[in-house]
């Protein structure tokens, strides 16, 4: 065995330990913790979830006499939603949905969901701090753990620390994964139609357009991302959920028998293949926290760009956010697998049983199907996770020329990534982002009390009938507020006083 092999199984076993006697405990109690102390913000706020993602951004223009500074350019709720749903929703709520079944049995699908409604209250926690923390960018608002690591805590070090460990993850590690599944999903579907002999050259000629793909929308900054974000996430989900429903309809017998294998599995002894209840459980967790990334710390760098009249607003629209990734992308794949799948070790691993669904309900074309939806998948979570690590950047730099090397980086490792098997680098993203979730879960743990001090903030607004909105002069007590300050919420005002003039 060489060293990048032994390398490569040790990471692998830590992984799994770190997360089974570590990651899972922390994530369970700290989850159950936000939601009693939110009192289920994520369960009794849901019709204000939908109401807050259709809030528009600020005016772009200057801001008004007297401000010392232009206005910031920035990103409307529903596009901050559209670039984290970008990165949440990737080739993970297809191949890991799948993986999760076939390794732990349909009953991992109930923990999945059991674990997205109790984790969105993290989500919560962490994109409302992310808002109350955010700075001023060129192009947008920036914000993430990183900055509410410096000005909740007063640690400037361990938020670099943070955001270091943070780019090489999620902005480096993970882009060069996403790049290798979107060759894979292709050369497997037209090997379909050709002989795969005969293909050696089309990985690198697909890691070229995607590397000039991702430059040309990357370099156009973060609003770029953001229109590409908003236009190809509701296609691709869309897509993919009208693909599942035509599946569920043409075997719509079979759904009472899948509904009954997910809820009675989750709970029987004898249900996982060689782990028992235990694996059920720990399956459906850790798929479902790194499909929906709730409380990783990922999302709240995106959720901080957004302009809106309240940090708890964009906390409910990233929990909602949460409950697409999972509660419709994920089942989506979950009933795909096990109409055509009653005994799942009949199937093949993962992605594979994937396939063989959508063939024999629609037929072999349906593979370029799945290989055009990967594609979109994929692309689109290299396009979040350079959102997230553009923002850790601007924490450690303002520079522009680390900015541009960092493109060129990202633009590099989607080359590299096209062309390399990639063992080693999901061993070392693993074991890093169970690290990251668990900090992140602790930091927020920590910084609870602001969080809910906004939560009531924002319900004592809505209980008068108002549209809510917050400056920090209404909070004094919380330290190192850069913005909410009356230019960054002018436009909301003004939306405001004229409702209240028209009464």
């Amino acid at each position: 065995m060489t060293f990048l092999e032994s390398l490569n199984e040790f990471l692998g076993a830590s992984e799994g330990w770190l997360w089974t006697w570590v990651g899972m405990p922390v994530v369970v109690v700290l989850a159950l913790y936000f939601t009693v102390r939110t009192r289920g913000v994520q369960f009794r706020m849901f019709p204000a979830m939908l109401s807050s993602i259709t809030e528009r951004a600020q005016r772009e223009a200057v801001a008004g006499p007297g401000s010392r500074r232009p206005r910031t350019k920035s990103l409307s709720a529903f596009q901050a939603f559209s670039v984290s749903a970008a990165a949440r929703v990737g080739t993970g709520n297809i191949s890991g949905v799948a993986g999760a079944i076939f390794l732990g049995g349909p009953g991992a699908v109930l923990w999945m969901w059991v674990m997205c409604l109790l984790t969105a209250s993290a989500s919560f926690i962490e994109s409302t701090l992310a808002q109350l923390w955010k700075t001023r960018g060129s192009d947008t608002y920036k914000g993430g753990p990183a900055y509410y690591i410096q000005r909740g805590l007063g640690s400037r070090g361990f938020g670099m620390f943070f955001a270091i460990l943070f780019i090489f993850c999620f902005a480096l590690a993970f882009t060069s994964l996403q790049a290798n599944t979107i060759v894979d999903a292709v050369t497997g579907a037209v090997g379909v139609y050709a002989d795969p002999a005969s293909l050696s050259w089309l990985a690198p000629a697909l890691g070229i357009v995607l590397a000039v793909l991702t430059a040309a929308i990357i370099f156009g900054g973060m609003r770029r991302v953001a229109r590409v974000a908003q236009s190809m996430v509701p296609l691709m989900a869309m897509l993919y959920l009208l693909i599942g429903l035509v599946v569920v309809a043409l075997n719509l017998g079979e759904l009472p028998r899948v509904i009954s294998q997910i809820v009675t599995e989750a709970f029987s002894p004898q249900a996982a293949i060689g782990g028992g209840i235990g694996a059920v459980i720990a399956g459906g967790v850790q798929r479902g926290m790194l499909s929906n990334e709730a409380g990783m710390g990922s999302v709240p760098n995106v959720a901080a760009t957004a302009s809106v009249s309240h940090p708890v607003k964009q906390g409910l629209v990233q929990s909602l956010g949460v409950y697409f990734d999972t509660l419709l992308i994920c089942t989506i794949t979950a009933f795909i697998v096990l109409v055509a799948f009653p005994d799942i070790t009949a199937g093949g691993e993962g992605l594979v049983m994937v396939q063989q669904s959508l063939s024999e309900n629609l037929g072999g074309w349906s593979a370029i199907l799945l290989a055009a939806i990967m594609f979109l998948l994929a692309f689109t979570s290299v396009l979040g996770n350079f959102s997230y690590g553009e923002a850790n950047m601007h924490f450690l730099t303002a520079k522009r020329g680390w900015h541009i090397a960092f493109g060129l980086a990202v633009v590099g490792v989607v080359l590299i990534g096209s062309m390399i098997a990639v063992d080693l680098a999901w061993a070392i993203a693993g074991v890093s982002m169970v690290f990251i979730a668990l900090v992140n879960f602790v930091v927020i743990t920590l910084l609870t009390p602001t969080a809910l001090k906004l939560l009531r903030h924002y319900q004592q607004q809505r209980s008068q009938g108002l549209d809510p909105i917050f400056l920090a002069q209404d909070l004094p007590e919380i330290p190192n507020v850069e913005v909410w300050v009356d230019e960054d919420v002018s436009d909301y005002q003004d939306v405001r006083s004229a409702g209240s003039a028209s009464r």
